[in-house]
This record gives C-alpha cells, sequence and structure tokens, in this order.
C-alpha cells in the first residue's frame, strides 16, 4: 500500500465507502495503520472519519482476538459518548461489546447507546439495540431494561428495528 493510509480514505462521496475495505484488511495485521485509523476517527474532513471507522470496524472483526480494539478503549468509550456523526455511532456501536469492559463501562457505553435509539439514522438505532443486547449478554444486570427496549423496538421500531429486536428477544431468551 504505497499512498499513505488515511490518503486511501479520501475523495468521493458519503455513497461510498472508497478504499476503507483494503485499509481494513492492511490494519487488520498492522497496529500502526489500526492506530493511525483510530486517530483519524477525530479528523476534521467527516468523510474520514467515517471510512476510518469502518475499516476499524471491519479490522476488529476480522481480528478475534481483542488486541487492535482494547489499547484504544478509553479513547472509544469517549467517542461513543460525544460522536453525533451517524456513521461514527453505527460502527461504534458495532465495535464497543468486542471489548473487554469493566461493569462501570459497560453501564457508561450503555447510557451513551441509549441515547442512540433517539437517532434519526435507523441503522444506528438498530445496532444501537444489537450492542446493548451484546452487552447483557456479558453483564445481565443490564437485561430488563434492554428487554424492555427491545419489546419496545419490535412494536413500534422500523421494520429493521424490529426484525432486529426480535431476532435479539430470541437470542436473550437462550
Amino acid at each position: 500500500m504505497s499512498r499513505k493510509v488515511i490518503e486511501r480514505l479520501r475523495g468521493g462521496d458519503r455513497r461510498s465507502i472508497g478504499e476503507a475495505g483494503r485499509v481494513a484488511a492492511l490494519a487488520s495485521h498492522d497496529k500502526k495503520t489500526f492506530r493511525k485509523l483510530v486517530k483519524a476517527l477525530w479528523d476534521e474532513d467527516p468523510l474520514i472519519r467515517m471510512r476510518a471507522a469502518d475499516a476499524i470496524e471491519k479490522a476488529s472483526a476480522q481480528n478475534k482476538n481483542k488486541d487492535l480494539l482494547q489499547p484504544f478503549k478509553r479513547e472509544l468509550l469517549g467517542l461513543l459518548a460525544e460522536a453525533t456523526q451517524q456513521e461514527l455511532r453505527w460502527h461504534l456501536a458495532q465495535m464497543i461489546p468486542r471489548l473487554e469492559l469493566t461493569r462501570q463501562e459497560r453501564s457508561r457505553a450503555a447510557e451513551a447507546l441509549r441515547v442512540y435509539l433517539d437517532d434519526r439514522s435507523s441503522i444506528v438505532k438498530t445496532w444501537a439495540l444489537n450492542a446493548l443486547a451484546e452487552l447483557v449478554m456479558q453483564d445481565d444486570s443490564l437485561g430488563p431494561e434492554v428487554i424492555e427496549l427491545l419489546r419496545h423496538a419490535v412494536r413500534s421500531g422500523t421494520p429493521a428495528m424490529r426484525a432486529r429486536a426480535k431476532h435479539l428477544l430470541r437470542r436473550l431468551d437462550r
């Protein structure tokens, strides 16, 4: 990958992920590249933030152990609470449950994710529900509230939210 990593994320518009997939493949095996992507989550260009989040999410999903995300736990939890860009929000919602969190950190994450349920984006809401359910699997003390949120989504959410909430309720019921 000859061009600088962040330069590969520039250009186009929000409907395109550009070279985020290629960058993710590199970042999944290269901690230095991964670190650059995390830093790019605060870039002034919303396209770079969006594509960096996409690449980080993909790289961390490919890398099943938590060694990529875990060193950035504090930064990611802070960004989870402050992010307003919908693409950042839905990717953060996918990543946060992959972290090893303390009970207090899970509580903070759940609080931020509940705010995401008021987002305009159905994708953000759906991934927030998914993340909350995954946090319940790590800490059942969050269960009663999250189960009620999922039941509410089944009754009044968007079609994507209803489908995901039904699936998550079945998983949590096991």
